[in-house]
């Protein structure tokens, strides 16, 4: 899974939006919730839109005295498919080597770049941040 770090650098550095969708995972983004995962569900967490702002609802839960979370204090964990559909055309090849996994794909020049990370998701992430850098 991405960590919450890469997580954060794509949203602020590469300006990657979010548009929740049921299958999303996310944390709260506040110090002492960064290490549970939230999945969006129809059936427990949605995206409710109220005027000009996205919340997410936390309906039924009962393990959690929350009724809702503004997404601006959501960070979303894109998942593999989410990050390589980012990088679209860009990617070039993603190999497993004994250091992990290799990603190359083209810069904005042309240039041909290869990042290593021992998480596929994170080597995706590292990829879309080094493109925006």
């Amino acid at each position: 899974m991405i960590s919450v770090d890469l997580a954060r650098r794509l949203a602020h550095e590469a300006g990657v939006l979010w548009t929740p969708a049921a299958g999303d995972r996310f944390v709260i983004d506040a110090e002492l919730l960064t290490g549970d995962v939230f999945w969006v569900s129809d059936l427990t967490i949605e995206p409710q839109h109220f005027a000009d702002q996205t919340v997410l609802g936390f309906n039924g839960t009962t393990e959690w005295a929350l009724d809702s979370v503004g997404l601006d204090q959501a960070l979303w964990l894109p998942r593999e498919d989410q990050l390589r559909e980012l990088l679209g055309d860009r990617l070039e090849s993603v190999h497993r080597e004994p250091g992990g996994w290799t990603v190359r794909y083209a810069g904005s020049d042309g240039t041909r770049h290869t990042v290593t990370d021992g998480d596929l998701e994170n080597a995706y992430a590292r990829a879309l941040i080094s493109l925006t850098g």
